[in-house]
């Protein structure tokens, strides 16, 4: 789609619904410990819709022109010098890469204790004011970026950013061999959880949604009982652990009344990940059943060191990236695909827009 020139290809959110891709300039050459990169794939994330369909996130609401896009993959265009992996590698033109969208500043008290995802000056991409990847070409410190091997292509390479959500999500639960798990909500993200949490050896594990394919997936993903969710899911889930509840929770849905479900369908002393983003910026529960039941309840931010773990379970095959790629779109259309998302039609599990060569 470039002219080979100083211009390129975007898709810029003009507001809620509003989508267009329009040339603008093409970013300069990468500073020290920079790289320029191409863009090959983006999938669409349910924090990307948020922006779609409200025009931010909670009380972040977008002030100018945004352009969206987290999970990602491209190809090296230019290193700046001193350009070094987030594995401390030299980085070379042409590698390919994924890209961890999160750009902590690594010197504030929540950096040196080993929380990027917690930094006081966290920038990420695809969240106002930082532009995310629909685009042709961007800009990028190195450290964000981990080169891919010949056994992964570039649309697994974008999806290991919402691998390593389920993969933080996963540790901060601390999931134990046959531990029952439920996910509520089989969107990507959930399903990424259902399958880190069979290979830890849970089970029961079950997984609610509203939508029946998705039910589907969750059962390719290693959920043993599905649930549908247009109904109150809180009985059979008690049901499929013999009137115990669940040991582990995760919320991977919109953390509306999934979240109340959630306390009522956790064990005595069960643990409860939130992990979804909620549509109405509020989270309720009934305070009796999360105090007398004496729960643990973890908010999950982003992730943290994941990308090394995500790469080697992808490598492994230990997980099937793939299998959930439902819908592609070429980035003229990126507009179509986040309309699609929106809206949970034709089947839709997980959309990717991809970046043609220029």
């Amino acid at each position: 789609m470039g002219d080979g020139c100083k211009q390129m290809w975007s898709a810029r959110l003009h507001g809620p619904r509003d989508m267009r891709v329009e040339q603008v300039d093409k970013p300069g050459t990468p500073e020290p410990g920079e790289v320029l990169l191409r863009t090959t794939v983006t999938s669409v994330c349910g924090s990307d819709l948020h922006w779609y369909t409200e025009g931010g996130i909670g009380d972040l609401k977008a002030k100018s022109l945004l352009v969206l896009g987290h999970e990602f993959a491209g190809v090296l265009e230019e290193v700046g010098s001193e350009a070094r992996d987030g594995l401390d590698q030299p980085l070379t033109a042409g590698q390919r890469v994924a890209v961890d969208p999160a750009m902590p500043c690594h010197r504030c008290e929540f950096c040196e204790e080993g929380h990027p995802n917690l930094c006081r000056r966290l920038h990420f991409c695809g969240t106002w004011p930082d532009d995310g990847s629909l685009s042709e070409y961007m800009v990028m410190p190195a450290r964000t970026c981990f080169p891919l091997p010949d056994s992964i292509n570039d649309t697994e390479g974008a999806l290991l950013e919402p691998l390593g959500i389920g993969i933080h999500a996963v540790r901060l639960a601390g999931v134990g061999v046959g531990e029952s798990v439920a996910v509520l909500g089989s969107g990507p993200i959930g399903l990424m959880i259902m399958k880190l949490a069979q290979l830890s050896g849970a089970a029961p594990i079950i997984a609610t949604d509203l939508l029946p394919w998705r039910l589907e997936y969750a059962r390719r993903y290693g959920a043993t009982v599905t649930v549908d969710a247009n109904e109150n899911p809180i009985p059979a889930v008690m049901a499929a652990t013999d009137g115990r509840g669940v040991d582990v929770i995760f919320e991977a849905a919109f953390g509306d009344e999934t979240v109340a479900q959630a306390a009522e369908m956790a064990r005595l002393g069960g643990r409860l990940v939130l992990v979804g983003i909620t549509n109405k910026d509020n989270i309720v529960m009934r305070a009796s059943a999360a105090r007398r039941k004496g729960l643990t309840i973890k908010m999950s931010r982003r992730m943290k060191h994941t990308y090394p773990t995500a790469l080697r379970l992808a490598v492994q095959k230990r997980i099937d990236l793939m299998e959930m790629v439902t819908h592609r779109f070429p980035l003229r259309e990126a507009d179509k695909a986040f309309a699609l998302n929106a809206d949970y039609t034709e089947g839709v599990v997980k959309a990717v827009i991809e970046t043609p060569n220029p």
